[in-house]
């Protein structure tokens, strides 16, 4: 039986041309001259998302990690979502190598979502010089442990502005930012506007192997640039990557396929008697009695996910069709009573 993998969109295998484009890719020494087809892509990205300037890196989470280290000094605190990744699935990091200290943000303003007024009251004004400095605000957009939830333009606008009158940075982690965009119907630049920095993935969603970009104004890019080299990241022919980004990114068009198999998905859970929530994107929370039971069930029958607290979490992808969908709730049916407790 071959199995049904929701696991992530991470999973996605290299496309045929995508394969093609890697093995002909145009190729530099990025730490030297500059790798041109990297150049290429750290173009179109930033163009994309409506900013100065893009780096390639390696991963999200280590461009996450520069753009931290860019806006903290050792000690100071910086505000996200609960469940951000920057808080809890980027093992430290902005402690341990940015300097920062985190504080996380109630959902007050939605699943995944502050609001404007916790902003400004977590951000406090200036006090001695021996008091707690607030400099930064994190952004998530999708809030993958919120349930991949989007973030509107008018509360993104209204969030930024109370930081900027807060007098902190802004970053906005986008790994999934394409997938806001696309639920929205709006280009990607629309919902980054005022932050500082921002980072996008190319390998959630969209079937790159590997690869995230930085993006911000020139001069804070090419401080990244530095940072990037110290963490470990100067890349030689890096090319072969960008040329797998650059394919990756004409997929966009499609991602609305994807949140389209998330919704058949969770409609027909709910036919089960299974209470999954209607997605907003291509992440679906199932909250479960057992998530342990409920998994190695679904193993059992072939249907791979993933444990996010006390739910399930499912991820469909461009590497699956509707009919794997269809598939996986033909192999789920039985498993019904285990994932609603009945």
């Amino acid at each position: 039986m071959r199995p049904i993998d929701l696991r992530s969109d991470t999973v996605t295998q290299p496309s045929p041309e995508m394969r093609a484009a890697m093995a002909s890719a145009e190729v530099g020494d990025d730490v030297l001259e500059r790798d041109p087809t990297l150049a290429r892509l750290e173009g179109r990205v930033a163009e994309l998302l409506g900013m100065e300037a893009a780096l390639w890196v390696p991963s999200g989470c280590m461009g996450n990690l520069i753009a931290l280290m860019l806006h903290l000094r050792r000690g100071d605190r910086f505000l996200a979502p609960a469940q951000a990744h920057v808080l809890g699935s980027e093992l430290g990091t902005g402690a341990w190598l940015a300097g920062g200290m985190p504080e996380a943000l109630a959902w007050e303003g939605g699943p995944g979502r502050p609001t404007p007024a916790q902003v400004t009251k977590a951000a406090g004004s200036p006090g001695p010089y021996y008091t707690l400095r607030t400099t930064l605000l994190c952004l998530e957009n999708t809030h993958n442990f919120a349930g991949g939830t989007v973030t509107p333009m008018a509360e993104h606008r209204a969030l930024v502005a109370a930081a900027k009158a807060a007098k902190l940075a802004v970053h906005l982690d986008g790994a999934r930012l394409w997938h806001a965009a696309a639920a929205l119907d709006l280009p990607p630049a629309a919902l980054t506007g005022g932050v500082d920095t921002v980072q996008v993935c190319l390998s959630k969603g969209l079937g790159a192997p590997m690869g995230s970009l930085l993006a911000g104004s020139k001069a804070l890019v090419g401080e990244g640039r530095r940072v990037r080299k110290m963490l470990g990241g100067g890349v030689r022919q890096g090319g072969v990557a960008g040329a797998a980004g650059l394919v990756a990114l004409d997929y966009l068009p499609r991602i609305t396929e994807d949140h389209a198999k998330t919704q058949r998905l969770a409609e027909g859970l709910r036919g089960f008697g299974i209470a999954a929530p209607m997605p907003e994107t291509n992440i679906l929370l199932v909250p479960v009695p057992d998530a342990m039971a409920a998994l190695a069930a679904l193993e059992a029958a072939g249907v791979r996910a993933l444990p996010v607290g006390p739910a399930v979490r499912f991820i469909p992808h461009r590497d699956l069709a509707m009919a794997d969908i269809e598939e996986a709730l033909r192999r789920i049916e039985p498993l019904a009573p285990v994932l609603r407790g009945a």
